[in-house]
């Protein structure tokens, strides 16, 4: 591997690709090329080590280090058998393997990983007479097999456990919010740490902790305690401090208020341990509220939120989205608001116009993030009093 110029891709949710594009730019990625749920790139060993550290909406970080193509099982065996991959394992450490397939020729995903298990262990066994275990949970070592037709490509996975295992997360509620999908929406909806936030339907607190993240610009997994890349042969330590160092630097003071409201108690106490285990109670607040209830207390707002769905409370429809409507616009004049939703025909009921709408996907259900921009008066008025 040339540590000088790695070949990178980034894998991220449906819908983020250009937000993750521009956070790889910021953090100095060279070649950014926007795929389906991935964006590419290059850089040194330094800006790996950083984007796995820092980037919010990033899932895995995979390095190819292997591409073929393979027409039947035999030869998908014998290009793997022959490849050098004590060049990126020893004998001793454990790998596991993920796969992505799309094939019409290599249709089960578990029978070729099995197949490349093989050849792996195959491997270490004629060169070193030793062969190298398995570990699925904890492997010292991650490849990823990306099967398309014919095109078979290897990585190694630099990251190890999915990037949204942030590390703060002691309880979860029936239907949390993924940390990589929270940190995407609030980019969309275009928080910076500027003003106030308020989520008021909060959940376990994901949005809100994520908020408090972008508005101090911590890096995204400073409370994780291992990646993949620090078990490589060409790990270097030292320079992932200086990493971690300098990005901690430019740690900033956020001077805005980031609250949440909830009217389980259940939720609210799972919220306040993950606040804690973020170690952020001094910058968000949670309390028990009905947002239906409520008015408007902070200036300027930004609101973004997960209404409950059906499957993780009873509610009726029709009448909790005509009731959000209803706040909005009786409590909340100019306020931003964003939610997200996949009842698409009870969205309606909120009887706003939503002035955006983006496609995105919140575990297999397909949602619409939604913008609802209100205003004192009209908002033909609003704009001739601008």
């Amino acid at each position: 591997m040339d540590i000088d110029n790695i070949q990178i891709q980034i894998k991220t949710f449906f819908g983020l690709e250009q937000i993750l594009a521009e956070e790889i730019k910021k953090l100095g990625g060279r070649k950014v090329e926007v795929k389906n749920r991935a964006v590419n790139c290059e850089g040194d060993l330094g800006f790996l080590y950083k984007i796995n550290y820092s980037a919010r909406t990033a899932l895995k970080i995979l390095v190819p280090i292997h591409e073929f193509k393979a027409f039947n099982q035999h030869q998908f065996y014998d290009r793997l058998f022959k490849f050098n991959w004590d060049e990126f394992m020893d004998v001793d450490q454990s790998f596991a393997i993920d796969a992505t397939v799309n094939s019409e020729t290599f249709k089960h995903s578990q029978f070729v990983t099995l197949k490349m298990k093989d050849a792996i262990v195959d491997y270490f066994q004629e060169k070193f007479k030793k062969r190298p275990n398995v570990e699925t949970k904890h492997p010292d070592i991650k490849f990823h097999l990306h099967i398309d037709r014919e095109l078979i490509t290897i990585s190694l996975d630099s990251s190890g456990d999915p990037l949204f295992k942030r590390g703060y997360r002691r309880e979860q509620g029936e239907a949390p919010i993924n940390e990589v999908l929270a940190s995407g929406m609030l980019q969309l909806a275009g928080w910076d740490g500027k003003g106030n936030f308020l989520d008021p339907m909060c959940g376990s607190g994901t949005l809100l902790i994520e908020a408090a993240m972008i508005a101090m610009d911590l890096p995204a997994q400073i409370f994780r305690k291992r990646f993949a890349f620090q078990n490589w042969r060409n790990y270097d330590a030292d320079l992932f401090t200086k990493i971690k160092e300098f990005r901690i630097n430019r740690v900033k003071e956020f001077t805005g208020k980031i609250v949440g409201y909830d009217i389980d108690a259940r939720m609210l106490n799972a919220a306040r341990m993950n606040i804690e285990a973020a170690e952020m109670e001094d910058m968000i607040e949670v309390r028990k509220q009905n947002f239906f209830d409520s008015k408007k207390d902070l200036f300027p707002l930004l609101m973004v939120f997960n209404p409950p769905y059906d499957e993780r409370i009873s509610i009726n429809d029709d009448d909790f989205y005509k009731k959000i409507g209803d706040t909005f616009k009786t409590h909340y004049p100019n306020t931003l608001a964003w939610l997200i939703s996949s009842d698409l025909e009870a969205v309606k009921k909120i009887g706003l116009r939503p002035s955006r709408k983006i496609k995105l996907f919140n575990g297999k259900l397909e949602t619409r993030f939604l913008q609802y921009e209100m205003y004192e008066g009209t908002k033909k008025v609003h704009k001739i009093a601008e």
